[in-house]
C-alpha cells in the first residue's frame, strides 16, 4: 500500500489481467487492430474539463460521461473527479498500458495519465476499481520532473511494451522551447529520466507515435510555451516560436536520425499517427496553421520524406483579424482498418471523412459543419471566388446553437460513432470563441456510414458542459476505459 496525497490506494503493479474491455484472456487491450474493431462498443468515455483560465476559480476535472443509448443517463456526466490544485489545464490523456502490452498477462489497464499542461503536473487516476466514478491513485509533481529532467509542460502520454510511460513534453521551466523532451515514468510512477539520448532533444515538442517493428518513433512540433502560453500571435511564427518539422527518431533507443523541414505548407504540424497495421511504415500528421494533412513515409534507403496528402486553401473573409482564415487542423485520427481518416478544422467549423485506401489519393467522403467561426449569424463572411459572400449553416441540437469550432475527436472501436469536444487550450479558446470560456464546451456525436462514406449528427446526442454544477467548463481530450484508436499501439 502507499499513501498519496492523504488517499490510501493500492500500489496497482502489474498484476493480474481483470480488463473486462479486453477480448481474450491476455493483456490489455486486442492482438491486433481487427479484433479490436469487434469488441464491445462504448458504455462510457471519460472527458478532461478545464476551469484553468474561465474565471472559474475551481480544480479541473475528469468526468465520466454515459454514452450508453440503453441507459437513462445516456448522454449525460455521470461523475466528475475533480482533481486537488488549481491552473492545471487538464489536456490529452494515456493509459498505463494498452495493447502494446497485450502479450503480457500481467499488465493492466488501470490507470488514466493525465498531465497538465500548464502546471506541469501529471494526475495518475484510477479508473478500474470503479469505471463509473473514477479516483485519484497518484500526483506526481513538477518540481521532481524538472529537479530530475528539465523538463515541463507535458503533452502526450504513451505506454510501452516494457510497462514505462513515455511522455512528451513542450519546454523548460521558463517555456523555452529549446528545453523540451520526453519523460520517462516507470511502472508505478516514478521519474526514471529523460528517453532521448543526451543532445537528440527536438527543436519543438508535441505529439509523438512509435511503430516499434520499424524501430521508428516520430514527433511533431507546436511551439514555445513562453509564446502559445499567450495566445496565438503570427509574429511569434515568423519569429521562429513555432515550429514546422518531424523528428525521427531510432526505437527504442532514442536516437534522433533525421529531421524533416515541412516548409511553408507544414507549418505547425500538430497530432501524428501511424497505421494502425504495425506492419505499415506511413502515416499522418495535421499541419494546422497551413491546414494541410502530410503524410510520411519511410524509403528504401530507410530515410523518412514527406508529401501534402490533402489540401486546403484558406477562405478569404471579412470581419475577421485576417484578410484569410485557415481551417486550422487541430486533431485528426485513423479509423483502426486503416480505411478512413477524420479531422477537423476548428476556425472553419466542418469535421471531415476522407478515404485514406489510396493514401496518395484520399477522396473526401463525408462533411458537415457543427460551429465555426463562419456560421449564420456570425459577423465573420467568407467569400468566394466570384466576389459573393457567405456562410455556413450550422444547425441547432436540442435546441442548443452550437458554439465554437470542432477540436477533439474520438471514434467508436467499430467506426460507427464520432464524439466531437469544442475547446483546444483555453488561452486560444478566449482568444477565438470568447462565448466559450463564458458559456461553456458541449460534446457531440456524429453517426458515420462505414460503406458509403458520409457524417450526420445524431439528433439524440448532446452533453452540455455549460450545465456543470460549479460553472461552465471547457471539455477536451476523450478516452473510452477499454482503450481506443487514438491510445492504442500495436506491436
Amino acid at each position: 500500500m502507499v499513501v498519496v496525497e492523504d488517499v490510501v490506494v493500492d500500489s496497482g503493479k502489474r498484476r493480474s489481467n481483470g480488463n473486462t474491455s479486453s477480448c481474450c484472456k491476455m493483456g490489455p487491450g486486442y492482438a491486433t487492430p481487427k479484433d479490436a474493431m469487434a469488441g464491445p462498443r462504448e458504455a462510457l468515455i471519460y472527458v478532461t474539463c478545464v476551469y484553468t483560465g474561465t474565471g472559474v476559480q475551481k480544480p479541473d476535472y475528469l468526468a465520466t460521461v454515459d454514452v450508453d443509448p440503453s441507459s437513462p443517463t445516456y448522454s449525460k456526466v455521470i461523475h466528475r473527479l475533480p482533481v486537488p490544485y488549481l491552473g492545471d489545464e487538464l489536456h490529452h490523456t494515456g493509459w498505463n498500458s494498452c495493447s502494446s502490452c497485450h502479450g503480457d498477462p500481467s499488465a493492466d489497464r488501470r490507470f488514466l495519465i493525465v498531465p497538465s499542461l500548464i502546471s506541469g503536473r501529471i494526475y495518475v487516476i484510477d479508473t478500474k476499481t470503479n469505471p463509473n466514478a473514477p479516483s485519484l491513485h497518484k500526483v506526481v509533481h513538477p518540481e521532481e520532473i524538472i529537479e530530475k529532467t528539465g523538463l515541463a509542460y507535458p503533452h502526450t502520454s504513451h505506454c510501452l511494451a516494457s510497462g514505462d510511460i513515455l511522455l512528451s513534453c513542450l519546454g523548460d521551466k521558463d517555456g523555452n522551447a529549446s528545453g523540451n523532451g520526453f519523460l520517462l515514468l516507470d511502472s508505478e510512477f516514478n521519474v526514471k529520466g529523460r528517453w532521448e539520448k543526451e543532445g537528440h532533444s527536438p527543436g519543438f515538442g508535441y505529439d509523438f507515435w512509435y511503430q516499434p517493428r520499424h524501430k521508428t518513433m516520430i514527433s511533431s512540433s507546436w511551439g514555445a510555451p513562453a509564446a502559445f502560453t499567450k495566445g496565438f500571435n503570427l509574429q511569434h511564427v515568423a519569429e521562429g516560436l513555432y515550429g514546422r518539422h518531424l523528428y525521427v527518431y531510432s526505437w527504442p533507443g532514442g536516437e534522433l536520425r533525421q529531421t524533416l523541414d515541412l516548409g511553408s505548407t507544414g507549418m505547425l504540424p500538430l497530432e501524428i499517427r501511424f497505421l494502425h497495421d504495425p506492419s505499415k511504415d506511413t502515416g499522418f500528421v495535421g499541419a494546422a496553421l497551413t491546414s494541410n494533412m502530410v503524410r510520411f513515409f519511410r524509403n528504401p534507403d530507410d530515410t523518412w520524406s514527406h508529401e501534402v496528402a490533402i489540401a486546403q486553401k484558406p477562405l478569404k473573409v471579412q470581419n475577421w483579424i485576417l484578410p484569410e482564415m485557415p481551417g486550422l487542423i487541430t486533431d485528426f485520427l485513423i479509423s483502426l482498418d486503416d480505411r478512413y481518416l477524420y479531422f477537423v478544422n476548428w476556425l472553419h467549423g466542418d469535421v471531415r471523412q476522407y478515404n485514406i485506401e489510396d493514401l496518395k489519393n484520399p477522396k473526401l467522403t463525408g462533411q458537415v459543419w457543427v460551429g465555426g467561426q463562419i456560421q449564420k449569424g456570425s459577423p465573420i463572411l467568407a467569400v468566394g471566388e466570384d466576389g459573393a459572400t457567405f456562410q455556413f449553416d450550422v444547425p441547432e441540437v436540442q435546441g442548443h446553437k452550437l458554439r465554437g469550432g470542432p477540436q477533439m475527436i474520438q471514434l467508436s472501436l467499430d467506426g460507427k460513432r464520432l464524439y466531437v469536444t469544442n475547446s483546444l487550450f483555453s488561452t486560444w479558446d478566449r482568444q477565438f470563441y470568447p462565448d466559450l470560456t463564458e458559456k461553456g464546451s458541449h460534446m457531440l456525436q456524429l453517426d458515420v456510414d462505414t460503406e458509403n462514406g458520409g457524417l450526420a449528427i445524431n439528433p439524440n446526442f448532446f452533453v452540455d458542459f455549460g450545465a456543470e454544477p460549479e460553472g461552465p467548463s471547457l471539455a477536451h481530450e476523450m478516452r473510452y476505459p477499454g482503450g481506443d484508436c487514438t491510445s492504442d499501439i500495436w506491436i
